[in-house]
């Protein structure tokens, strides 16, 4: 092994003698393209210089009669526009031009006249592919499309300039969280999306099953080949005793050994033959059903019910409980007839967990992170950020300065409760301890009491989830949620049960059955340790960020109900 090791040539080497290798004579040559926001942020220092562009026209326009033409050109790389000028020479310009060709042009970088606004430009020399727009058919005009209706073109929306800039905000903000948690010493640990818990105990979860499929192939296969009737499977067995019999015979007559094995053979494949008559003889139309009515889940793929995850927080305790500090970041979903502007049926959630932490460690590590997030988007993103105080929200970049750099103010639910009760302002959802806080109340205490981030805590035991740690007061529980401007609550966190006995009649009470739980009950039992975390909703992250009213438009594909496009 040692000799082999010393043998092996170095990874670096490896890298290099693959892209140094000459090309294959039925392979084209490798793209060379420039992005252009290296182009733009060059302004005009590359002047002078050959590069090959690519990218979707945003505009186009014929000038000198048609002897050339200026197309304003967009790859995705940042907000602005490269301008090309073709000469009609280079390429019919009448194909370039629509709104949504998609144009491949290798040229000189220029600088334009003085006059133009443009730094740079780039003089077309080749035009190396186009993908030609049906303008008639188009259905992304020059003219700006209200965002609801762009959801029904979600397959081309990120070519406009508001979903392009929150795709890379978005972007920005997932690199930031692995960033940060990956500073913090956290593992980034993938938790199942199929589960058979239900993490928040409402009973809005999407089932996963193979029943209907089975059932449709098991009713396909009747028509096409019917179920053995009760006279087959009988028929079936009595060759069986023939075969039984006729072997049994060879035998006692001391036949040789070559016909007792035929006679063997024989005879295992008419028992064969029966396993599969009665087998099939079992076979019914429909969905298998007990003898109660209920459904038959241990025919199903798991052989029993399963969903798909609202969270990732009970597998990620499993990981906690062993590594420490741990984080998963990935889709979750809820089946929540929600027409809202604040739900969406799926939607990411980030969610740390944190060995040796009780509820004030909790606090302080979801008010590090949001800071780091808005500080990040401040320092990585700005030109899309102006883009959104430009066209969405003109206080989206005084939101995410105001959070980045102020302390969060943190009060009990009891004391939020008598703060708003005492405003004597009317809600459209009364304030009276014992209720979970609307939007309504959240973005009050955020934007108009305390005017920055609110961390409220130690909630009513009976509107939080069966694993939040039982307060002494038997009243409440050691949770948090995190209150921002805009959009109210951000994160939602608390301490973990970890006394097993505490956690056992938590989950009774929230009439759940403890089989589903054993394994997250093991937790308690072997080597119990005091833990606590959150979820942010990444979604509700973008929102806050962008200043964006609909949710719908802060996730590349939404699914909502009545939607699931693509």
């Amino acid at each position: 092994m040692a000799d082999d090791a010393a043998s092996a040539p170095p990874t670096a080497e490896l890298a290099a003698a693959s892209i140094s290798s000459p090309p294959s004579s039925d392979l084209e040559p490798p793209s060379t393209r420039t992005r252009i926001r290296t182009i733009l942020d060059a302004g005009d220092s590359l002047a002078g210089q050959h590069v090959v562009v690519g990218g979707w026209v945003k505009t186009g326009r014929q000038q000198g009669k048609g002897d050339f033409a200026f197309l304003e050109v967009n790859d995705g790389s940042c907000q602005g526009n490269l301008q090309v000028m073709v000469d009609k020479e280079v390429y019919p310009l009448a194909r370039l031009t629509h709104t949504g060709t998609s144009v491949l042009v290798e040229g000189l970088l220029q600088k334009p006249p003085v006059e133009a606004k443009q730094r740079i430009e780039l003089k077309v020399k080749t035009v190396i592919e186009v993908g030609e727009v049906d303008a008639a058919a188009y259905p992304l005009p020059k003219t700006k499309l209200n965002l609801e209706t762009l959801r029904d073109f979600v397959h081309l929306r990120a070519r406009t300039n508001t979903i392009g800039a929150v795709a890379r905000i978005r972007h920005q903000l997932a690199y930031a969280t692995h960033t940060f948690f990956d500073k913090e010493d956290f593992l980034y640990i993938h938790t199942p999306i199929i589960t058979t818990s239900d993490c928040e105990g409402a009973g809005e979860m999407f089932q996963v099953t193979a029943l209907f499929s089975q059932a449709e192939k098991v009713e396909k296969e009747l028509k096409e080949n019917p179920a053995p009737s009760e006279a087959d499977v009988e028929a079936a067995k009595l060759v069986v005793k023939e075969k039984g019999d006729a072997v049994a015979q060879l035998k006692a007559a001391k036949a040789s050994k070559q016909e007792i094995t035929a006679a063997v053979l024989e005879l295992t494949k008419a028992k064969e033959i029966v396993l599969r008559l009665e087998e099939r003889s079992k076979l019914k139309p429909g969905i298998p059903h007990k003898a109660d009515g209920s459904i038959a889940f241990e025919n199903d793929f798991f052989k029993r019910p399963a969903f798909l995850t609202v969270s990732g927080q009970l597998q990620v305790e499993t990981y906690a409980c062993a590594l420490s500090n741990v984080y998963t970041f990935g889709p979750t979903f809820r089946a929540e007839n929600s027409h809202t502007s604040r739900h969406l049926a799926e939607f990411w959630m980030v969610e740390p967990e944190i060995a040796y932490a009780n509820l004030h460690d909790d606090m302080n590590c979801a008010e590090r992170y949001v800071k780091y997030l808005c500080k990040w988007l401040l320092d990585h993103c700005r030109e899309d950020m102006e883009f959104m105080v430009k066209h969405v929200d003109k206080t989206a970049i005084e939101r995410l300065e105001l959070v980045s750099s102020t302390p969060f103010e943190r009060i009990s639910y009891t004391k939020a409760v008598e703060i708003l009760e005492g405003t004597g302002k009317k809600f459209e959802n009364k304030v009276e301890w014992g209720i979970d806080l609307a939007s309504e109340h959240e973005r009050y205490l955020t934007e108009v009491i305390f005017k920055k981030p609110v961390i409220v805590y130690n909630y009513p035991k009976g509107i939080k989830a069966f694993y939040m740690r039982l307060n002494d007061d038997q009243k409440t529980v050691a949770a948090m949620d995190v209150l921002v401007p805009k959009v109210g609550e951000l994160i939602g966190g608390s301490q973990r049960e970890e006394r097993l006995d505490v956690l056992k009649q938590r989950i009774l009470d929230a009439d759940l059955p403890l089989e589903p739980y054993e394994w997250y009950l093991d937790l308690r039992r072997f080597g119990s340790v005091k833990h606590s975390g959150f979820g942010l909703g990444f979604e509700r992250m973008i929102l806050f960020a962008t200043g964006l009213d609909n949710i719908r438009d802060a996730i590349p594909f939404p699914r909502y109900p009545g939607r699931a496009d693509l």
